[in-house]
């Protein structure tokens, strides 16, 4: 149990690390895009080698399909709603002509976190394996977003205590919801962890669709396409090592 909480926290405090790096050192954009990058691959080839994959013949198929659209059209609903509020932002490095929002960019960045980490949860229950594949992938790519972030937060005069909390913050929550993903499904069956983390890796594709991609392909341009390649294949040859 503890041990879920344990590296639900390790693979969000790279968004600690990221905050610390942004505020601290002058990193460019066009390697934070780099990061972001090959930390979009390693997700999107964790999500559907190790999360898809892993439930082949051992979940029903239309059950699988409907809960993995259900988690990207809920995760896109919440991105058209964060976006209004002024979240739309809160993985860019660059200034916000009007401001960045707070708590929206607070909501949004819970939002990308809480479904990674009952997924990461997930993995500790029983004889299910555990996705060390996944978990590397989230950490990667928690460094970029956190750091890009950071450096528009300080560009719009964020005080360094107030960043640092809101990522130390979402580090305790991610932590909090591993152990509540490992707690609430301990006694599911196996079928019904697959199925809720298919419901996860809909989410988690939508949001580096959506959010992730776009920032990497603005400041890295087309080379941002060779190292997501990149990240997936090496997703795909961790697993196969695992």
């Amino acid at each position: 149990m503890f041990q879920a909480a344990l590296w639900g926290g390790i693979a969000s405090i790279s968004l600690l690390i990221g905050a610390v790096m942004g505020i601290y050192l002058h990193i460019s954009k066009r390697i934070v895009a780099y990061i972001m990058a090959l930390g979009t691959g390693l997700i999107i080839g964790s999500a559907t080698f190790d999360l898809l994959s892993e439930a082949e013949g051992k979940a029903n198929l239309l059950h699988l399909t409907s809960m993995f659209l259900l988690g990207a059209l809920l995760f896109t609903l919440f991105e058209i709603f964060i976006s209004k509020k002024g979240g739309s932002e809160r993985k860019r490095s660059k200034k916000n002509p009007h401001g960045h929002s707070g708590l929206a960019i607070y909501v949004g960045t819970i939002m990308d976190a809480i479904p990674e980490s009952i997924i990461i949860g997930v993995s500790f229950i029983g004889d299910h394996p555990i996705q060390w594949v996944f978990i590397i992938a989230i950490f990667i790519s928690n460094l970029p977003e956190s750091l890009s972030s950071s450096i528009g937060f300080k560009l719009d005069q964020y005080s360094t205590g107030k960043i640092l909390t809101l990522w130390g913050s979402v580090v305790v929550l991610s932590s909090l919801s591993s152990l509540l993903g490992y707690t609430l499904l301990q006694d599911a069956s196996e079928s019904i962890s697959y199925i809720i983390g298919a419901f996860g890796a809909g989410g988690l594709l939508a949001m580096v669709s959506s959010t992730m991609l776009p920032e990497a392909f603005e400041e890295g341009g087309p080379i941002v396409g060779f190292l997501s390649s990149l990240g997936i294949i090496l997703s795909y040859i961790l697993t196969n090592l695992s």
